[in-house]
């Protein structure tokens, strides 16, 4: 009887893992991963700044560099609350409605870095392969239309599989495997038919993810130019890859790899297209020797 009503039970807040094993030392954790996101949130907000407040920076590609570092900038803020709320001690679990919204965002931003990722390499490939008609073919009004595609595509294609999360039964152990929500977690823990979700969540994968990454690699390919973005592409996809075939791996080491998949590059685009590009490297060298004088 007991067993019936169990399964019948849905339960409305779940258990975050944290860092299994290094309970006791999360004070020690507590402070460089407040630092990573303190890095992570000025880095990306000096790079919107900087091309926010200079007007030869005010060209498609440091158009599209601002939407990456506002999306790395978002990514930061959906988990911030529940990793150093963790870390810190003031947060042990997390309501269903606030799981099911972080993983929306999660996933949505993963998605909109990725549409981002591969405009920039539209961007480069038009610039290098075909400059004289550069400026007629990415024209303001483009921008516009392919900022609002991006964000239309990140926000919708996402929505039915979370959608329906709220829908689902839960009765299984309440235990997330990670310290913020992931889509997979959720489903792992449902009693209701989870075939939808699997399915349209590997499609996902499939259809965005995987096809963006080809075809960036392909445009770089095709222009004979290496550059590190794809590098942040393929991580946001290994923390998928590292859910889904990760299995046999303890679970601390999937946590600090979710963690740093998800934090690693928002921390790194700001500091490599810094390096990268003269323009923002020069208007932060004067930003810094204007403020120390």
């Amino acid at each position: 009887m007991s067993i019936f009503l169990m399964s019948n039970l849905s339960i409305s807040r779940f258990v975050l893992a944290g860092f299994p094993g290094l309970e006791v030392h999360y004070i020690l954790f507590a402070i460089p991963f407040s630092t990573i996101y303190a890095m992570v949130f000025l880095g990306n907000c000096m790079i919107l700044h900087v091309i926010r407040t200079e007007p030869s920076l005010h060209q498609p590609m440091f158009y599209f560099l601002a939407m990456l570092a506002l999306t790395d900038l978002c990514i930061g803020l959906s988990t911030v609350h529940t990793v150093l709320g963790i870390l810190w001690g003031f947060l042990q679990d997390i309501s269903l409605d606030a799981c099911i919204a972080q993983s929306y965002f999660i996933h949505g931003l993963s998605c909109m870095e990725s549409s981002v990722l591969l405009a920039m390499s539209f961007d480069r490939y038009i610039a290098i392969c075909n400059p004289l008609c550069y400026s007629s073919i990415l024209t303001n009004d483009r921008i516009v239309k392919i900022g609002v595609a991006i964000l239309s595509r990140s926000s919708i294609l996402i929505l039915p599989g979370i959608i329906r999360l709220k829908f689902l039964n839960y009765c299984r152990p309440h235990f997330l495997s990670h310290s913020f929500c992931l889509h997979q977690d959720l489903i792992r823990m449902a009693c209701s038919d989870i075939r939808f979700n699997s399915f349209y969540a590997l499609s996902l994968v499939i259809c965005t993810l995987l096809l963006d990454a080809m075809i960036i690699l392909a445009s770089y390919v095709m222009i004979l130019h290496t550059v590190l973005s794809i590098a942040s592409r393929e991580e946001r996809i290994g923390l998928t890859m590292v859910h889904r075939f990760g299995k046999h791996l303890s679970p601390l080491v999937q946590v600090l790899m979710g963690n740093i998949y998800i934090l690693f590059p928002p921390l790194m685009n700001p500091i490599i297209y810094s390096i990268k590009t003269q323009q923002i490297r020069v208007k932060i060298q004067r930003l810094f020797s204007r403020n120390g004088t």
